[in-house]
């Protein structure tokens, strides 16, 4: 004999694999601006994007923090917003869990974190000749 459970949804006690059609079913609704970033491609541009920053967040390095846990790739842009920018080098940016939820609300500025990712690119930067984080004059003298 199966085994019986007072069901949450209709308030009744029936065998546990038996569907009393009140349970709520859930929809997964994605957007169609969120359509391109379940691809390989999106896994692997924001696997470049993070290489390029060297595992860092950018925005903690710039303050001359070294934050390499819990990286995410940011789209500066919302993908709402311009869904065709969903690859685009110069719209993403990697940062530290806490920096993308304060880019996402806005408290971080859109044209700081683009002016982070012109010094990712920039020659110096990308090929790490350049030793000094960004905004530091460099040791005391």
């Amino acid at each position: 004999m199966a085994r019986l459970k007072s069901c949450a949804w209709c308030g009744r006690i029936h065998p546990r694999d038996y569907n009393c059609g009140k349970r709520p079913t859930r929809k997964s609704v994605r957007y169609e601006s969120e359509a391109g970033r379940y691809t390989k491609a999106w896994e692997h541009k924001s696997k470049e994007i993070k290489e390029r920053s060297k595992y860092l967040c950018a925005y903690c390095f710039a303050q001359g923090v070294y934050t390499y846990e819990d990286l995410e790739t940011h789209h500066i842009l919302k993908l709402r917003d311009r869904p065709d920018l969903l690859l685009e080098d110069t719209n993403l940016i990697c940062l530290c869990r806490r920096h993308h939820k304060m880019a996402d609300l806005g408290e971080i500025p859109a044209d700081d974190l683009r002016a982070l990712v012109r010094q990712r690119d920039s020659p110096g930067v990308a090929d790490g000749t350049e030793s000094e984080a960004p905004g530091t004059d460099g040791p005391p003298s």
